[in-house]
């Protein structure tokens, strides 16, 4: 058993860090078995000495973003105990400095995981950039965020998103209207996340524009993309020769973002992805950045970062027996 301190000299960033009826102090306590007790401005923590040094690197870590006056979420108090001992607290704790864009409705979007923040760097610092992870890592809703922060800037004068529509033969064959009204229900995530971006009306007067172009990936072929932020969505789901074509639309003063889940193909063949070839043939190639997300980066509920974490133990877990 051990026992360390912190002082804290400033009371609202105590209540801050503490959380609403000391819900981020509770979930300490809980998750590295730790006992946690404040008394004026001192902070002590006692229980078993691993757990009571991540306890206080999580603590330290939370203090300094409580210290500038920001909400300490829950979501960020798990994120800092999952890194505990692996990532540099003060490297952690500066992720919420500064912003990629503000949504219509004025929230600032901002890289919550390191993986994250690496994602970011690389679609900044590179012409063509991977993110592949699990449900609920962001990598849509950031490449779209970084989309609009390009098109707001005029580093580009169009913002294009395309996914592929894996069923758009038969199986959509009996839903009503025209072929984009069936492809729609496909390229809603993608309308969502643009909604929430622009709000509604902007969107849809800068589509009407031609200035945002929602498509699926078949559209793109025979077309040379200039001057253009262009993002793959479900990448997964693409066949080497759709990546292939997909890759090399690529025109000049252009950005692509290529998004998926190795782990949801949902082909006939998963061997056949077009993404998980890609992965493997450009690995090598100079500006252009390859990304992988996990659990830890998962900022949706706790239980969907359980979820998949449970489904990567148990496929693990096969592959061992086969």
């Amino acid at each position: 058993m051990s026992e360390k301190s912190i002082v804290v000299t400033n009371m609202d960033a105590m209540l801050n860090l503490f959380g609403s009826y000391d819900e981020n102090i509770k979930i300490i306590q809980s998750e590295l078995g730790v006992d946690i007790l404040s008394r004026g401005g001192d902070i002590r923590i006692t229980g078993p000495d691993r757990s009571v040094e991540k306890a206080f690197t999580c603590l330290s870590g939370l203090l300094k973003i409580a210290e500038r006056g920001e909400s300490v979420s829950a979501q960020q108090v798990r994120y800092f105990i999952s890194m505990a001992g692996e990532g540099d607290p003060d490297e952690i704790a500066g992720l919420s400095d500064g912003g990629i864009c503000v949504t219509a409705s004025g929230k600032i979007i901002k890289p919550k995981t390191l993986g994250q923040k690496k994602y970011i760097d690389s679609i900044s610092n590179n012409t063509v950039s991977f993110g592949i992870g699990p449900a609920g890592t962001g990598k849509t809703f950031l490449a779209v965020s970084m989309a609009v922060r390009a098109f707001k800037a005029h580093t580009v004068s169009k913002i294009i998103l395309t996914r592929p529509a894996v069923e758009a033969g038969e199986k959509l064959g009996f839903l009503p209207g025209d072929l984009q009204n069936k492809v729609d229900p496909y390229l809603r995530p993608l309308y969502d996340a643009l909604y929430e971006m622009l709000g509604a009306e902007t969107f849809a007067r800068l589509q009407e524009r031609g200035s945002i172009e929602v498509a699926p990936l078949a559209y793109m072929r025979g077309r040379t993309l200039d001057d253009s932020f262009i993002i793959l969505d479900e990448a997964q789901n693409t066949s080497p020769e759709q990546m292939k074509m997909f890759l090399t639309r690529l025109g000049f003063n252009s950005k692509m973002v290529i998004t998926g889940d190795v782990t949801q193909i949902d082909l006939a063949d998963p061997r056949k992805s077009g993404l998980v070839e890609a992965i493997k043939v450009l690995k090598n190639v100079k500006d252009i950045g390859i990304n992988h997300f996990s659990e830890k980066d998962v900022v949706r509920h706790k239980l969907v970062q359980d979820i998949v974490k449970a489904y990567e133990q148990y496929n693990s877990e096969r592959s061992r027996r086969k």
